[in-house]
């Protein structure tokens, strides 16, 4: 074969590659310990939070992609000068066009705020104490909620918000860990993550203890923000299978195409203990509107969809 055309073969198989990589993906996606991640999209590029790898677990990195499968490894955006930095959650004001990260560090959530999402974040103020894993969902009324967990007894909080940064009136529980799969190893309700879909808020959450194989993800309704929720009847939508183990504690987000996904973390082994990587799988609602997924690791799958210009 003349050696232009082996050339020209060689950088068709890589294009092919590039393709390839682009349209599919497979778990992990992020072969680090990493947990908990979180994931905002803005102007056309996704930035993922989460916790550890920052001197263990005392800030939080960056992470960017185009296709939500390929990623690369940015700057540290966050230091408070704490230990045990957790649960990151980034939300863009439309408004002021500020960026806000609700943080949980040594058992309290804070709220910092940055000019854009490499931050770097600086911290605006204590929220509550003996709490954990925030989330800040906006309705479209515009109003605000932050969703949070209150300890001792994990149980998932609503607050409304008057700003990004204050809280109106008192929070109220609206789930704690009762059913079974919640209850199964340890008794654990965390992780809150809202979407709306149909009229109806959807508030995903994880159950079971976090450090454990049975840690899963599951997901409760409601007409209100603020509840009260009832919980699917098919939960967990998310759980541990043949060798995959502890999925759980991650985020909703759109690709371009409109198609949900979760991005959440898997642990590598059965044995409780932290070591975790970055996951991604796709959400889907059926006619009854009701939401299903599946967890998967080591399968190529179809990726989300990239925006066709």
């Amino acid at each position: 074969m003349p050696f232009h055309h082996w050339l020209f073969l060689v950088a068709l198989a890589v294009v092919a590659g590039v393709a390839d990589a682009a349209e599919t993906y497979c778990n992990p996606m992020i072969d680090q310990n990493l947990a908990d991640p979180a994931v905002l999209r803005h102007d056309g590029t996704y930035y993922l939070y989460a916790t550890g790898e920052v001197d263990g677990d005392n800030g939080y990195r960056v992470y960017t992609s185009a296709d939500l499968v390929n990623w690369k490894r940015g700057p540290v955006v966050f230091r408070p000068g704490q230990r045990h930095v957790w649960a990151p959650d980034v939300w863009r004001d439309p408004a002021s066009g500020r960026f806000y990260l609700y943080y949980t560090a040594s058992m309290t959530v804070g709220v910092a705020d940055a000019n854009g999402p490499l931050g770097p974040f600086t911290v605006r103020k204590k929220l509550f104490d003996n709490a954990i894993d925030a989330h800040l969902f906006q309705d479209d009324d515009g109003r605000r909620w932050l969703y949070f967990v209150q300890l001792p007894g994990f149980r998932l909080t609503v607050q409304l918000m008057a700003s990004p940064t204050e809280p109106a009136g008192e929070p109220s529980v609206v789930l704690q860990p009762e059913s079974a799969w919640e209850t199964r190893n340890g008794r654990v309700t965390e992780g809150p993550w809202m979407l709306k879909h149909g009229g109806r808020y959807y508030l995903l959450y994880s159950g079971s203890g976090a450090d454990t194989p049975d840690y899963a993800v599951g997901y409760a309704t409601s007409t209100s923000p603020r509840g009260p929720f009832t919980r699917a009847d098919h939960n967990p939508i998310l759980s541990r299978a043949d060798g995959l183990f502890g999925p759980g504690h991650g985020c909703a987000i759109r690709d371009q195409g409109g198609r949900w996904w979760f991005v959440y973390h898997q642990k590598r082994t059965a044995r409780r203990e932290w070591d975790r990587f970055i996951c991604i799988d796709p959400l889907r609602f059926d006619e009854q509107g009701r939401l299903h997924g599946r967890a998967t690791r080591g399968e190529r799958l179809p990726g989300p969809a990239l925006r066709k210009d």
